[in-house]
């Protein structure tokens, strides 16, 4: 972008000081140029801005899944104490419990990788049947 704007203000003070330049620019004419130049710097920047809005967005993911597989971790955690702790009270009764037995283990997080890829892979997949 920052080039951009430099070549178009070369550009344009270049077409004023065109007998001082060693070089021959084309003149830069505000009724031909202008608008075509101001349609380029516009569509540059929205560009330039999507861009980083898809790299925030993609770090913003990438943080919100390091935080769920940290709280899923927490959360197992959690229920494997709560499951220790109703074994040793001698009020409770100790019985098994086979989901919260399933609960205490966390995820593995390249296990959730390898499911979320081939999530993507059958989506990618899909779309492209689709549009077909």
């Amino acid at each position: 972008m920052y080039i951009l704007l430099l070549i178009l203000t070369l550009w344009i003070f270049g077409s004023f000081f065109d007998r001082f330049l060693p070089f021959n620019l084309p003149s830069f004419s505000w009724s031909n140029h202008g608008l075509d130049a101001a349609a380029l710097v516009i569509s540059t920047g929205v560009l330039v801005r999507q861009t980083r809005q898809e790299n925030f967005a993609e770090q913003r993911a990438q943080l919100m899944l390091q935080l769920n597989l940290l709280s899923e971790q927490k959360i197992a955690k959690i229920i494997s104490l709560l499951e220790e702790l109703r074994a040793d009270l001698p009020d409770v009764i100790n019985r098994h419990d086979s989901e919260a037995q399933l609960m205490q283990e966390p995820a593995d997080p390249i296990a959730v990788l390898e499911a979320l890829q081939k999530n993507l892979a059958q989506e990618l997949s899909s779309v492209e049947e689709n549009n077909s």
